[in-house]
């Protein structure tokens, strides 16, 4: 969860950005117009959002929480544009920042990586390295070929006492997979490497390659132990005679037709759906999410929302607390889905989860767009590895529903929510400020700002 910061009065404010509730980095006012001056110059003045403008004199705190607005506006624009929010500037700013703010220095180091199989690889890398380039050391060290590496991506779990695995989120091109896993301080997290497509007929394409059929396998094995794909006692004989020939290949093929193959499993977690108030444990593939519920009656449903029935989603953060040094953050993913031909009916779910729920969302999106309008997701994937995809390139799922039109054409469109930081929101707190002060107020990515003091002097 976000973590309220407690404080004093200063002249000096800065903005703590957080990722899931983790500190990412803390910027000032001054860090941000540089950005903004950066930018100008690069793009023109005609592309670049308005940015706030400095004050000669100390501000008050109904200024501090308005300059907090128009903060939070400007880096929503900057990162919703498909031209300025994928930019290796602004991506580069924040890891420079996240390094900045973890004050770890630029040295090699060695890292971990697991895979599914509990095995670890250990790479060298530099502190500085973003996520491609960690992922580029993983493959070169798996020897996986260039043009699979795409298919993969690297994801920061946390592992329970238990054995159970939660994903936190997918480490994203702004980030620094060494720093962000340091500056969590617990042997609970680590990096595992995992496909990051949905659609099993690109299994074919990993297969075909030893290193690629090796990871698929090591999967597929992994899901079934932990019980995410169910299996029956006939299955489980022909899987284990398969594994036990080394036919890995068939033992995949044999999984593929399990159901929840390929999915993620989510930890327990509430819904609304069909009653307010109903535990439920959330499973996303096959593009669609998998609720199953348990009723205030005991009685267990299960039921799926297909990703392509969904109008919109937006993920929406509150806070609760009776001060700000004990602050708790509420997450929460609502989708508008049409339950029938006419009839649109918004589902909530409320898991610390939600912002991976939503990027699960966006990636099957991305995925179908490309296959709808006949592109190749080979190519997709790999411009992602390469870092050249733009959200022009999936412009339709960005800005209008997925694949579902409205049933009344009257209605006013919605803007679909996309997966990293589309949308960020600053929380400011001053000394006159409790937690209760902060409203909640929705964000569609992976951030949330709050700001500590002023600098702008």
């Amino acid at each position: 969860s976000l973590r309220c910061l407690n404080f004093t009065a200063s002249r000096s404010l800065a903005y703590n950005i957080h990722v899931n509730g983790v500190l990412h980095c803390r910027v000032r006012y001054s860090q941000l117009l540089g950005l903004h001056e950066q930018i100008k110059k690069e793009y023109g003045s005609n592309v670049v959002p308005a940015f706030p403008p400095k004050k000669i004199f100390t501000l008050t705190p109904a200024e501090v929480e308005q300059r907090r607005e128009q903060l939070e506006k400007y880096m929503q624009a900057v990162r919703q544009d498909p031209l300025l929010g994928a930019s290796e500037m602004f991506n580069s700013f924040l890891r420079k920042a996240q390094q900045e703010t973890q004050q770890i220095p630029t040295e090699e180091v060695a890292l971990d990586i697991c895979l599914s199989n509990g095995q670890k690889v250990t790479v060298n890398i530099l502190t500085s390295d973003q996520t491609e380039d960690v992922l580029d050391a993983v493959a070169t060290k798996l020897d996986l070929p260039d043009d699979l590496v795409g298919y993969f991506s690297l994801f920061l779990v946390r592992e329970g006492v238990d054995g159970g695995l939660t994903f936190v989120r997918k480490l994203q091109e702004f980030e620094l997979p060494y720093v962000s896993i340091t500056s969590l301080r617990s042997s609970e997290f680590h990096i595992l490497l995992r496909k990051s497509y949905w659609d099993m007929a690109y299994d074919g394409d990993v297969m075909d390659n030893r290193v690629g059929l090796n990871l698929l396998y090591a999967q597929t094995v992994s899901d079934i132990e932990r019980g995410w794909i169910l299996v029956n006692k006939d299955q489980h004989r022909q899987l284990k005679s398969l594994q036990e020939k080394g036919s890995k290949k068939e033992f995949i093929h044999l999984g593929q037709t399990l159901k929840y193959y390929g999915y993620i499993k989510f930890d327990p977690c509430i819904t609304d759906f069909p009653e307010k108030g109903c535990q439920v444990i959330v499973s996303a593939g096959n593009n669609e999410l998998n609720f199953h519920v348990k009723l205030p009656n005991e009685q267990m449903k299960e039921g799926s929302f297909k990703v392509t029935r969904m109008r919109c989603w937006r993920v929406t953060s509150s806070v609760s607390g009776a001060d700000s040094s004990k602050c708790e953050v509420k997450l929460e993913l609502a989708f508008e889905y049409l339950m029938s031909k006419d009839r649109l009916q918004w589902v909530t779910i409320t898991s610390q989860q939600a912002i991976m729920m939503s990027i699960c969302l966006q990636s099957m999106v991305d995925e179908l767009m490309v296959k709808k309008s006949g592109g190749s997701i080979k190519k997709m994937l790999r411009k992602r590895h390469n870092g050249s995809i733009h959200r022009s390139d999936s412009q339709q799922a960005v800005k209008s529903p997925p694949l579902l039109d409205s049933p009344d054409p009257n209605r006013e469109q919605i803007v679909k929510l996309s997966t990293k930081l589309s949308s960020v929101s600053l929380r400011g707190i001053s000394a006159s400020n409790s937690a209760n002060d902060i409203s909640g107020n929705d964000f569609h990515g992976n951030y949330a700002f709050e700001g500590i003091g002023d600098d702008d002097l």
